[in-house]
C-alpha cells in the first residue's frame, strides 16, 4: 500500500525506515540547474533532463558507470559548448538548496528508536557539493552519524526505480519489509518497494518531512 499525507495509516510495527535524500532530507530545485544551464547558454536543458525523465549520460553518472569527468566532456559535446567543469558543475549543483536543521535533529532523534537508512539516486559531483554544504553550515562532515548505512546509487551501481536496490538494503540488513518505510517524493519510486511487501510513503508536494513522520507518530 502507498501511504500519502491524505491517507490515515497505522504505523506501529515500524521497526526501520529508509528515507530517500533529495526532496525529503535535502532542499533542492530542479528548475534552479535548469536555469542555471540556460544561463550559461544551454537553451534545451529541460529536453535533456527532468525528474522524472532523463538522458541515458545522467542515469549513466548515477550509476557510477561514467566518471565525473566524461559525464562533463559528454555535457560539452551535446550542448555544442566549451564549457569549463567549473562552469558545469555549478549549474549541475546548483538545485542543492542546502539542510534545515529541524530535519537534520529529527534524524538524530531517530537514531536508537528506529534502524535508518539514506537511499538516493545522486552522483559524485552532487555528492561533493551536498557533503561540504553539510561541513559549512553546520559542522557535520558527512551523513552517516544520522544513518545506520547509506545507500547512494552511484556507488551501489543501481538506481531507483528498479527493484534491486530497494531489495539490495533489505538483504544487507536483514530487514521485514513490513516493518520496514520507505519514504520518497517521487511517487514513480514507490511502486517496486510496496511490491517487494514494505510500507511506502509518499511525501507530497510542501509537506515536511517531520510533519508527516509526526502524522505517522513516528516523530
Amino acid at each position: 500500500m502507498i501511504f500519502s499525507s491524505k491517507l490515515p495509516v497505522s504505523t506501529k510495527k515500524i521497526s526501520c525506515i529508509v528515507f530517500d535524500f533529495g526532496g525529503v532530507i535535502i532542499d533542492i530545485n530542479y528548475r534552479l540547474t535548469a536555469n542555471a544551464f540556460e544561463h550559461i547558454g544551454v537553451k534545451n536543458f529541460d529536453m535533456l533532463f527532468s525528474q522524472a525523465n532523463q538522458l541515458q549520460l545522467f542515469d549513466l553518472l548515477e550509476t557510477g558507470r561514467i566518471s565525473p569527468s566524461s559525464f562533463r566532456d559528454e555535457l560539452r559535446l551535446l550542448t555544442e559548448l566549451d564549457l569549463p567543469n567549473e562552469l558545469l558543475d555549478r549549474a549541475w549543483n546548483a538545485m542543492l538548496i542546502g539542510y534545515s536543521k529541524h530535519r537534520l535533529d529529527m534524524l538524530s532523534s531517530l537514531k536508537g528508536r528506529f534502524k535508518t537508512f539514506l537511499l538516493s539516486n545522486t552522483n559524485q559531483i552532487h555528492m561533493d557539493c551536498y557533503l561540504k554544504m553539510l561541513e559549512v553550515e553546520h559542522g557535520i562532515p558527512d551523513l552517516k552519524s544520522f544513518f545506520d548505512k547509506l545507500y547512494f546509487s552511484h556507488q551501489v551501481g543501481m538506481r531507483k526505480p528498479g527493484s534491486q536496490i530497494y531489495q539490495l538494503v533489505l538483504d544487507e540488513n536483514g530487514l521485514n519489509p513490513e516493518e520496514t518505510l520507505f519514504i520518497d517524493d517521487s511517487y514513480q519510486n514507490l511502486e517496486a518497494p510496496a511490491k517487494l511487501g514494505m510500507q511506502v510513503y509518499h511525501l507530497c508536494d510542501g509537506e515536511d518531512i517531520a510533519d508527516a513522520l509526526r502524522k505517522l507518530e513516528l516523530f
